[in-house]
């Protein structure tokens, strides 16, 4: 059954974090720009073009959601859980920190028919997060992804690649420290300067520089890598093409790319291809016809890279995850690990 979001997107005004990288305005007295009855105008719009029969979650992004109070949570939730007890909705998606869950907002979460929690970690190395201003001791994130799975409640984790103060081992730390966190799904975002944020300053005086993009996909291909092989489902990789996101004028640096996640599975695949040809001196790929543009890569960068000595055939006898080279069968797993032979360590750890 094919799954839709139902986007809700909520401004946290009152947020009483000041993290270098976000952008949105304090305006006093004032919590949030969305009210109730928006919230039943965006899910009675999207009912009536979405099909019947399909897993219907309404999504709120955008901000801290268990940081707003207490009260306008419920007001919220219980719009939403109208639907879901009527069958309309099938559940609800939401974002916050780690240092704003605890046992009683999970078990209010639950009982408003939440069905996925992520944890915008962003870093879990403790020396990252102070610089970004977005402190907060490793155990509460422990503890919150504990009391999100033992409820029953789908985890997600966040990860932001190139914050101030990161390193490639950094970032491949957080990742390995996110497997043991064992979420359901996670985001991976290469961290661009946006206008009006305490980063652009950063940027602007030089006591920041983000990564090329050449350096995001390099540093952000171990984690997918990483993750993907633990089977964690990678929900997006890079942040979602948007008009403010285009507009060169909103974002002032860093490795922003429509197809980020096209760009980092493309490279995964040619390291793996590259390996065995300079072992074999040859490439004879046979590959189901739907995996044929990530070998290939975005503007054929995989074909150009590796010239005649590629030759890929369609086999749609293949499964999805399967791809035969030069005879042999690998499976995906193998190539996120890099496993031409069998053992292999894992480079990526």
């Amino acid at each position: 059954m094919k799954h839709y979001n139902i986007p809700i997107f909520i401004s946290h005004f009152g947020c009483p974090n000041d993290c270098v990288f976000c952008n949105q305005k304090k305006i006093n007295g004032r919590e949030t720009d969305v009210t109730t009855e928006d919230i039943k105008n965006i899910i009675e719009t999207y009912l009536k073009t979405l099909p019947k029969k399909s897993k219907k979650e309404v999504a709120f992004f955008g901000g801290t959601f268990t940081g707003i109070s207490i009260k306008l949570q419920e007001e919220y939730l219980s719009v939403v859980f109208e639907y879901i007890k009527n069958g309309l909705i099938d559940g609800i998606r939401l974002s916050t920190r780690p240092d704003y869950i605890d046992k009683k907002i999970v078990d209010m979460l639950k009982r408003y028919g939440v069905t996925t929690v992520e944890l915008g970690v962003q870093s879990l190395d403790e020396k990252v997060l102070i610089k970004t201003h977005r402190f907060y001791p490793m155990e509460k994130v422990y503890e919150a992804a504990k009391l999100i799975k033992e409820a029953g409640i789908e985890l997600g984790i966040q990860l932001m690649l190139g914050l101030p103060g990161s390193t490639d081992e950094s970032d491949l730390a957080s990742a390995i420290k996110t497997v043991e966190l064992k979420p359901d799904i996670a985001r991976i975002y290469p961290t661009l300067v946006i206008k009006e944020t305490e980063m652009a300053d950063m940027f602007k005086n030089g006591s920041y520089i983000p990564l090329s993009l050449e350096e995001a996909v390099k540093r952000c291909k171990k984690i997918y890598s990483l993750l993907d092989y633990n089977d964690i489902n990678i929900v997006r990789v890079g942040l979602q093409p948007t008009e403010e996101l285009n507009d060169n004028e909103n974002v002032l640096g860093g490795p922003f790319h429509p197809a980020f996640r096209e760009l980092v599975v493309g490279e995964i695949y040619y390291d793996f291809l590259k390996e065995i040809y300079d072992r074999e001196k040859k490439l004879e790929v046979e590959i189901n016809e739907k995996n044929v543009s990530k070998i290939v890569g975005i503007n054929k960068i995989n074909r150009e890279k590796l010239g005649k000595d590629l030759v890929i055939k369609m086999n749609n006898t293949l499964e999805i995850d399967r791809i035969k080279i030069n005879e042999k069968i690998y499976s995906w797993k193998q190539v996120l690990r890099g496993e031409i032979n069998e053992p292999s360590d894992n480079k990526y750890q």
